[in-house]
C-alpha cells in the first residue's frame, strides 16, 4: 500500500476497533483484528497488548510481519495469541487480507452448542450459507500450533468464518469493511437463531436454492459495507473521538 492509503486503512481499523467496543462486541482487552498492507498479506497492522478496543488510535497500531521470528522478542510485542492466530492466518491464507476475531456474546454461545452450525434461517443468516466452517477441535488457547491449526481450516477462501467451537469467531475478508461487516451480520445473525432456539418452536430453515440466492446477493450488494464503515467513522467525528490521532 502506499502511505496514504496505510493511513486510511489504519483510520479504518482504529473506527471498528472503538464500534466493536460500543457494540459490546469485545471483551476485556482481548480479542484482536488486523489488517495485510503488503501484497503478499505477510506484514500486518494489529492492535497493541493490553489495550482496550475503545480506546485504540490509528497511529498506535503495530505492525507486524508474519516470517519474523523475533517478534515476541519486541518491546512492543502483540499479545501471545495475537501472534499465534493472526500470524498463522497471514502466513497460511493469503487470500485473508483482513482477520477479525472476537469472544462477541451470541457467536461465542453459538460456538459452545454441540452443533455449531448456522443454518439460514433468515436474510442475514442466509449471508453465511456454505460460507463459515466449525472448528471441533479446540485443542487450547491459540498459541503456536494451535493458531497454526485454526488457520489451516480457512483454506478455502470461500469460507470467510470461523465459527472456533468453545472459543469464539473468526471472520477474514478483503478490507476492513467487508470484513467488519461480515462480523456485525454474523453476530445478528447468530443472535437471532439462539433466540429463535430459546422459542421451542420449530425452526422455518430456508432450501438450499434459496438460502444460496440470497448469500450471492449479500455478495453482490452494491457498497453495502463501504456505506457502514463510513457511517460509522462520520459519526465518530462528530463525536469528536479522536480514534485518527
Amino acid at each position: 500500500m502506499r502511505d496514504n492509503a496505510i493511513q486510511e486503512a489504519r483510520s479504518d481499523l482504529a473506527a471498528v476497533f472503538r464500534w466493536t467496543a460500543r457494540l459490546n462486541m469485545h471483551e476485556s482487552v482481548a480479542n484482536h483484528f488486523s489488517l495485510a498492507v503488503d501484497d503478499g498479506a505477510r506484514q500486518f497492522l494489529i492492535n497493541p497488548n493490553g489495550r482496550h478496543f475503545s480506546t485504540i488510535r490509528a497511529s498506535e497500531l503495530i505492525l507486524l510481519d508474519a516470517d519474523d521470528p523475533h517478534t515476541m522478542d519486541r518491546p512492543d510485542a502483540p499479545d501471545p495469541t495475537a501472534w499465534g492466530l493472526h500470524g498463522g492466518v497471514h502466513r497460511a491464507c493469503p487470500h485473508a487480507k483482513c482477520v477479525m476475531h472476537v469472544h462477541s456474546i451470541y457467536a461465542t454461545v453459538l460456538a459452545c452448542l454441540a452443533d455449531s452450525r448456522l443454518p439460514a434461517i433468515d436474510q442475514n443468516s442466509a449471508m453465511f450459507f456454505n460460507r463459515h466452517v466449525v472448528d471441533d477441535g479446540y485443542g487450547g488457547m491459540a498459541l503456536g500450533d494451535e493458531g497454526a491449526r485454526c488457520a489451516t481450516l480457512l483454506a478455502d477462501p470461500k469460507m470467510t468464518t470461523l465459527v472456533m467451537g468453545n472459543h469464539g469467531v473468526l471472520v477474514i475478508g478483503q478490507t476492513v469493511a467487508e470484513t467488519f461487516h461480515r462480523l456485525y451480520y454474523f453476530e445478528r445473525a447468530a443472535e437471532t437463531y439462539i433466540k429463535a432456539l430459546q422459542t421451542g418452536q420449530p425452526l422455518r430453515v430456508m432450501p438450499d436454492a434459496i438460502a444460496e440466492k440470497t448469500a450471492q446477493e449479500w455478495e453482490d450488494y452494491p457498497g453495502f459495507a463501504e456505506a457502514h464503515l463510513r457511517e460509522i467513522k462520520a459519526i465518530l467525528r462528530d463525536e469528536g473521538a479522536d480514534f485518527e490521532a
